[in-house]
């Protein structure tokens, strides 16, 4: 077993059938933002202090995200003093909505939606009283403002407030989204914008080749009183816009296509986005180099700063550059989680979103969004997504999906079967699962070990990095440290366990053709290679080993 940080992880399973999953770790409970008391803010404005922001008018270049300089000053600094932004710009208690009588109100309507520290450009500030920012500011439909407060973050004062900064066209269509099609040779985009129906209808001009097509898209969004709970239906708030998509459908396999999302209006004027572009799916068993990029736990950071008290999750950049700088040599990516989705493990970790903006901001090819279990052919590949949040015990909907999924593939053509879920349902390191004795999720691992057995998946071997000829192996790798956070390892250290690393990363899969698959782990800091191996086998090797030929025990212990 290859252990590359025991995170909210991923487990792959790799013989001819290729497993990804996860678990839950304490460090998802220190974001930041979480840390602020809004709601026990006091006012202590003051006419000697000032909060400026420039320009006021973002996005006339058609740009989607901006930096906006906030400049500064208190007569009273401290080193706890903190800039806090807003959106709506109009933030105090006259704009609460429905406030409960029986309950005390917070002073503020909401939570900033993004902070950073007074002195963080200017360490002197405590004693000039003067500080300036550089921030980067995104589209989200509404104006903004900056806040200047002192206090610290648990008992803030609201010392001073900016002017109102807003982007030209906040209605414009935003953050176009790819994402495979429930067909092969089919390709769906979602975007956000604040064009309802009754102003606009949502469409895509898209083609090859000089060929244009308008596709309409459907449209969707969620209201406060979809959210659960607290503090996502409260302070936490923000309206979600307007979510579109649309399916693009017959496909040329590998043809490079050219899109732009829109709206036509009333007066039968567009407004467009840029253009954008992207490759089409290769035929279902087409031979040829495939590579596809694996990731789970990546968590968000600002690029500006912000937010990131104690560097929280800022490998998450160094994750993003480096599949950015890879870009021309990946044709898929897969991130399996955490965006959850609800959970029958009854966890605290939603914010009280409990899966709704998950399940209507990202589009998958699953029959029910709320389920998110889906299958999806690329070339050689076939992958089985499963959604771990749910049941998946034997006798369960999701388990009959599973096997449906890795009973149909045709082995022939299509040898790397992929099977990915967020938590650990086999074999990990890490300290939590150890202690528990079951070395991954028990409900998962006992029901799910009897279709890796089936379809394929025997025994182990003592071969490290280059499985040749008939596959005989179960290779388990735990990677899902793309910048959410890292979990220890246990002091224990089974015979299973081959190979441990505390640090952030990603996986890489190249199908050279259909006797050839390269795992590589990826390092999130520089783009190394820290850990890689190789599967090579005869064609004929595929087919070797009959359905149910292999005994039903684990090695967990």
């Amino acid at each position: 077993m290859r252990n590359h940080q025991p995170s909210v992880a991923v487990l792959v399973t790799l013989v001819v059938v290729l497993y990804l999953c996860g678990g839950t770790v304490e460090s998802h409970k220190d974001q930041p933002l979480s840390g602020i008391a809004i709601h026990e803010t006091t006012f202590h404005l003051n006419d000697k202090a000032h909060v400026k922001a420039s320009p006021t008018l973002l996005g006339s270049n058609g740009q989607h995200s901006e930096l906006v300089l906030v400049e500064f000053s208190s007569p009273h600094p401290s080193d706890e003093d903190w800039i806090g932004v807003f959106s709506p710009a109009d933030f105090n208690v006259s704009t609460c909505p429905g406030d409960n009588k029986m309950v005390s109100p917070p002073r503020l309507s909401s939570a900033p939606i993004k902070f950073q520290y007074a002195n963080f450009s200017n360490p002197r500030y405590n004693t000039t009283g003067t500080g300036s920012l550089k921030l980067q500011i995104i589209n989200q439909r509404s104006d903004f403002s900056f806040a200047l407060f002192s206090g610290g973050l648990l008992n803030p004062k609201l010392v001073a407030v900016s002017n109102k900064v807003a982007f030209e066209n906040p209605n414009a269509p935003v953050y176009p989204r790819l994402a495979l099609g429930k067909e092969w040779d089919e390709m769906t985009v979602t975007w956000t914008s604040g064009y309802g129906l009754k102003i606009a209808e949502p469409v895509v001009e898209w083609g090859v080749k000089g060929e244009r097509k308008l596709s309409p898209a459907g449209t969707l969004t969620f209201a406060r009183n979809t959210m659960c709970g607290a503090p996502a239906r409260t302070v936490g708030w923000r309206d979600p816009g307007y979510i579109h998509t649309a399916f693009l459908k017959e496909l040329w396999p590998n043809a490079k296509y050219t899109y732009r999302v829109g709206h036509r209006l009333s007066n039968d004027a567009f407004v467009w986005s840029k253009v954008y572009q992207f490759k089409s799916s290769p035929f279902p068993g087409q031979n040829s180099l495939q590579q596809v990029v694996i990731f789970g736990d990546m968590g968000k950071a600002e690029v500006d700063g912000t937010n990131e008290y104690n560097d929280f999750q800022r490998a998450s950049l160094n994750t993003t550059k480096q599949l950015i700088k890879d870009l021309k040599k990946t044709d898929a990516v897969f991130h399996i989680g955490d965006i959850y989705s609800g959970s029958f493990y009854q966890g605290l970790d939603s914010g009280g979103e409990c899966g709704v903006p998950a399940e209507t901001i990202f589009y998958v090819p699953a029959q029910n969004r709320a389920k998110f279990w889906y299958s999806s052919d690329y070339g050689m590949f076939r992958f089985c997504v499963a959604d771990t949040e749910h049941d998946w015990r034997e006798g369960t909907e999701q388990y009959k999906f599973i096997e449906q999924c890795l009973a149909s593939v045709d082995r022939k053509t299509q040898p790397w079967l992929i099977f990915l879920a967020h938590r650990v349902l086999g074999y990990s390191s890490t300290s939590f699962y150890a202690e528990e004795g079951s070395f991954g999720e028990p409900m998962g691992r006992d029901s799910l070990q009897k279709l890796w057995q089936k379809y394929k998946s025997v025994c182990t071997s003592d071969e490290k990095t280059n499985y040749k000829g008939t596959f005989n192996g179960t290779i388990h790798i735990v990677a899902g440290g793309a910048g959410a956070g890292l979990a220890e390892f246990s002091d224990l250290q089974p015979n299973w366990s081959l190979v441990r690393d505390y640090d952030y990363g990603f996986l890489k899969l190249t199908a050279v053709d259909y006797s050839n698959l390269l795992f590589e782990y990826k390092k999130s800091s520089d783009g190394s290679v820290h850990d890689s191996f190789k599967i090579s086998r005869d064609y004929r090797d595929v087919l070797a080993c009959a359905v149910d030929s292999c005994p039903a025990t684990t090695l967990a212990s």
